[in-house]
């Protein structure tokens, strides 16, 4: 993904403005990694870092889950930036930075938690992005992440492909593929979660999509006609107008060089 790519989906999760009101599984999924980051052997008052806040459901989740200590909340659009600072408030304990979370990372091993929530699967390289984010924590520190894996909206796919069409949501990495990243420094299995999102139509899902941002499509995504976008919007609706996020959680720990 080039630096142009970058902004246009910085842009789009920048503007949208509905987010929280569509976000549903992205709240959720914010609330379990919360809870699994507040049942971890943090030191007191340790070094935290959150990679692409949103608009703070994973910071305030990890508020109300009595997790404290020196934060640095990230992401890299800014109005996500300044809507998740106007939720929590910033403060000497908590600050906000612009930051690219994939190229952007500092390598001095500050932190003890590195966090992140629905984020890097839109990384160039997750394994990449995740060597980093380690390099990122003091030894035994910790990295805790949810991405997206290759099964989200595999229902809208299927429509598509009934229709002899290639949908232009994003592909995200298999499951297979994650569980290859820094296999050394990962703490138990992967936890792999399949949350179901019903709409009433298909333009209720395309709404949702534009709302929390996600709707940018793949660079080489041909537009559908009217036409063709109509017949995969009734073989979706036949199917229940449902789609599932594949829900992929990660717990690593830095060991000694």
């Amino acid at each position: 993904m080039n630096a142009v790519e970058r902004d246009r989906i910085g842009a789009a999760f920048g503007s949208a403005r509905d987010y929280d009101r569509h976000a549903r599984v992205q709240h959720d999924v914010a609330s379990d990694l919360a809870a699994r980051i507040a049942a971890l052997d943090l030191r007191d008052n340790p070094r935290i870092l959150e990679i692409g806040c949103g608009t703070g459901f994973l910071t305030q989740a990890l508020i109300d889950a009595g997790v404290g200590g020196e934060w640095l909340v990230t992401d890299i659009a800014p109005a996500m930036v300044d809507r998740c600072k106007a939720r929590v408030e910033e403060s000497a304990e908590r600050r906000f930075a612009v930051m690219d979370g994939e190229y952007g990372l500092p390598e001095t091993g500050e932190f003890d938690l590195v966090c992140s929530s629905l984020a890097m699967q839109w990384f160039d390289d997750q394994d990449m992005g995740l060597e980093r984010m380690l390099r990122s924590v003091k030894v035994g520190g910790h990295c805790l992440f949810a991405t997206l894996g290759a099964a989200t909206f595999a229902e809208w796919r299927a429509a598509h492909e009934a229709e002899g069409l290639e949908a232009g949501t994003r592909q995200f990495a298999p499951v297979e593929e994650l569980e290859s990243m820094q296999s050394d420094a990962r703490v138990g299995d992967l936890v792999v979660q399949n949350r179901v999102e019903s709409h009433d139509n298909a333009l209720g899902f395309l709404r949702s999509l534009r709302a929390i941002g996600a709707g940018t499509p793949q660079p080489t995504h041909r537009p559908l006609g009217p036409a063709e976008m109509r017949r995969v919007m009734a073989r979706f609706e036949e199917q229940g107008a449902a789609v599932t996020y594949e829900v992929v959680i990660g717990h690593f720990r830095r060991s000694a060089p």
